[in-house]
């Protein structure tokens, strides 16, 4: 039987009633799990209902207008946003058991490890390597600019198990224990003064055969997947109108439109709306994009989200430090510069610090544009030289 979206609305309240809005985190979202309604296209038993994605977007809704403040995105971004629909789709019934409820309360924070120093945007180049011994594998290499690896329960690991074959068909994937023995996890600070990423290193680290996600040498289907819910998790949210980034900069507008000149304001105002009416855009594309997705895994369409959001965000906090003036140059005494809060109750200077990054993470926007225009569009590809050549014959 379809379930409705008044249905649907109706299991939400009850779940509120029951647990109550002010619960604790793991408290609510484990009986959220528990009625289906973590991420409802999921199967019945597994966080889900069978449903169409579309009525995820009611939840959310109901859960915000009952004050539930428990947001997927600030709780577990990567788990959630990309390991919950990898694990879903390539783990066993054992991987599932074991570790989607624990990403989706929060329990075990997950991390992602593809780039690698040498291997950025061409991800399958990259020459991290484990060799099998018996029922393990033995992995060494490195990693680098892996987000929350510093909090991570687990990891995402993409490595190569067969250099004598071409560089998209020797790669395997993992689960690995961040735990492990011979991990080495060492944080790199940003110009926000943060340390959000780290660069890991990998000396002898064994991980079970059973962690193994997908065939082995599969590991280039297996990260696609990862990689396309990475960019509908990045391309936005299916918050409320108008809140989000653009939030910031129409509250720093009402408080700063006294005090500009008129020929500034009126450009200034022009500026703004654009921005705004650009900000919704964004947000309509990015619900319809997650509305589409078959049990969770989106297409390449993914990356319009992607591109747009990360363009328009720098577009945004450039127009918030115009609004500033020279008031943006300056940060509260102290270090890091997380601790100076602005309107948003997060640095306005920090945010516009931050906001470089988006270009770049998660597939710059060369790459989406890549994307796009071969698997949407249908263009031309690029020259691939290397495309049959054996891993280890590609010229370092």
């Amino acid at each position: 039987m379809t379930i409705t979206e008044a249905e649907i609305r109706e299991r939400t309240r009850t779940l509120v009633a029951e647990v109550g809005a002010d619960a604790g985190q793991v408290e609510f979202r484990s009986a959220q799990w528990r009625a289906g309604l973590a991420a409802v296209q999921y199967p019945e038993g597994k966080g889900g209902l069978d449903a169409s994605p579309k009525l995820q977007t009611a939840i959310e809704d109901e859960l915000r207008s009952a004050g539930v403040k428990h947001h997927s995105m600030l709780i577990n971004p990567i788990g959630i946003g990309m390991g919950m629909p990898t694990v879903l789709t390539y783990g066993t019934n054992e991987h599932h058991e074991t570790h989607l409820k624990r990403i989706f309360t929060g329990e075990d924070i997950w991390c992602q490890m593809f780039s690698e120093p040498t291997h950025g945007s061409d991800v399958a180049g990259l020459a991290s390597r484990a060799v099998r011994d018996g029922d393990e594998w033995i992995v060494n290499g490195q990693k680098v600019w892996t987000s929350l690896a510093h909090h991570s329960a687990y990891g995402m690991l993409l490595v190569r198990t067969d250099p004598e074959v071409p560089k998209h068909k020797g790669l395997s994937y993992f689960i690995l224990d961040m735990k492990s023995r011979g991990v080495d996890i060492r944080p790199l600070y940003q110009i926000t003064g943060d340390a959000e990423f780290n660069e890991i290193f990998f000396d002898d680290v064994r991980i079970p055969h059973s962690n193994l996600l997908g065939d082995v040498g599969d590991g280039w289907r297996v990260a696609t997947t990862t990689l396309m819910n990475e960019r509908v998790a990045l391309g936005g949210s299916t918050a409320p109108k108008g809140s989000g980034t653009i939030a910031s900069l129409t509250a720093l507008w009402e408080q700063k439109v006294g005090s500009l000149s008129s020929g500034a304001r009126e450009a200034m105002r022009d500026r703004v709306s654009q921005l705004w009416i650009e900000s919704e855009i964004v947000r309509l594309t990015t619900m319809r994009s997650r509305a589409n997705a078959a049990s969770g895994n989106p297409g390449p369409e993914g990356s319009v989200g992607k591109l747009a959001s990360a363009e328009l965000n720098q577009k945004i906090w450039n127009a918030v430090m115009d609004l500033l003036g020279s008031d943006g140059m300056l940060h509260e005494p102290g270090y890091p510069l997380s601790r100076n809060r602005g309107t948003s109750g997060y640095s306005l200077s920090k945010a516009f610090l931050r906001s470089q990054a988006n270009t770049i993470e998660g597939g710059t926007s060369d790459i989406m544009r890549n994307i796009l225009g071969e698997r949407v569009l249908g263009l031309p590809g690029d020259v691939r030289v290397d495309k049959e050549v054996a891993w280890k014959d590609i010229p370092s």
